[in-house]
């Protein structure tokens, strides 16, 4: 981008919120995000908290982009999303299925701490039993060992999974998942998702062959474009998926499915299905397991409705303008 806004009318623009969660995510009982509001539209900047400036100086790019660049051409109206499953008890995957209507695929969370392989394969196993036509992927996140995730993608493979995201967090044990699941003749995709967004170097686990497709998510690669360019380089199918974010980023989320010369998955970015509340009237959430492109009209009356308390407020801020300074803006 040629030209940054300056640090002060970035902090003149900002707003930020603090959104209820439906259900625990990430640990995560309520969603913050700071919105600024530039002559193309509202963007978002919303790094998890226990990430470092430099982590979180792409997303901030992203919500530049956003709100003084504007999005690049879309090739598709709309774009297929999947449903989102926490790591929840088989028992609760009905009500949370039911929060997205009809879908084509679902995503389920898998390797959280504390839990057990068993408690994840009835999860998938429940999954399954309800949309028994429904593309299917799990997401552990890195959260396995190598063993851990061979032994666990071997039982979920009954269920016909599409592909297994991030089982493990480094590129080298990702390429002996795969390897481990072919020498098995195990079909299953492996999906790189940490190992693109948290590498100094995202094209590298498509160089060392760690994977068969790429997970991206606008944000933390810092914006639509950056985000194309890695999966023109890389040469991989690419999902893309949110951060938890609200309407504002998932729109980002969107309009970089839609610009995608090709898109062969259902997208992750049905996630605002899983919070209590959202900063537009018409929020994206997913209408028959689609959504449309097109911009977010953000209300001033739910911007104040969720506004964050005053310290975490002064927070953000003061996050907004340390990662504004080491982007170089006056």
């Amino acid at each position: 981008m040629s030209t940054l806004p300056s640090t002060a009318e970035l902090l003149s623009a900002a707003r930020v919120v603090s959104i209820p969660m439906r259900i625990k995510f990430r640990g995560i009982l309520h969603r913050e995000a700071l919105l600024v509001e530039g002559p193309a539209g509202w963007g978002e900047f919303c790094p998890f908290p226990e990430y470092d400036d430099a982590e979180a100086e792409p997303w901030l790019r992203s919500a530049i982009e956003a709100g003084w660049q504007g999005f690049p051409p879309a090739v598709r109206k709309r774009v297929a999303v999947n449903a989102t499953v926490p790591a929840v008890p088989a028992a609760e995957v009905e009500p949370i299925l039911a929060r997205f209507g009809p879908v084509v695929a679902v995503k389920v969370k898998v390797a959280e701490l504390g839990q057990t392989t068993a408690d994840d394969l009835a999860r998938v196993a429940e999954v399954r039993r309800l949309l028994p036509a429904a593309g299917l992927r799990v997401d552990a996140n890195g959260g396995w060992t190598v063993a851990e995730a061979i032994t666990a993608l071997t039982a979920f493979a009954e269920h016909t999974l599409e592909y297994a995201e991030q089982p493990v967090m480094a590129i080298d044990g990702l390429r002996a998942v795969r390897l481990e699941l072919r020498r098995r003749g195990i079909d299953l995709l492996i999906a790189a998702d940490e190992s693109v967004r948290k590498e100094t170097d995202p094209l590298r686990v498509a160089r060392e062959d760690a994977a068969d497709l790429l997970v991206i998510k606008a944000a933390p690669l810092g914006g639509v474009r950056r985000a194309l360019e890695i999966v023109a380089q890389a040469g991989l199918p690419a999902v893309v998926s949110s951060a938890l974010d609200t309407s504002v980023g998932i729109s980002a989320g969107v309009a970089l499915a839609a610009a995608l010369p090709e898109l062969p998955y259902a997208c992750g970015l049905g996630t605002v299905s899983l919070m209590q509340g959202d900063v537009t009237e018409h929020p994206l959430v997913p209408d028959g397991g689609w959504l449309t492109t097109g911009p977010v009209q953000v209300s001033d009356d739910l911007l104040k409705a969720y506004a964050a308390d005053p310290h975490r407020t002064t927070w953000w801020l003061e996050r907004l303008e340390r990662v504004s300074t080491r982007l170089g803006a006056a």
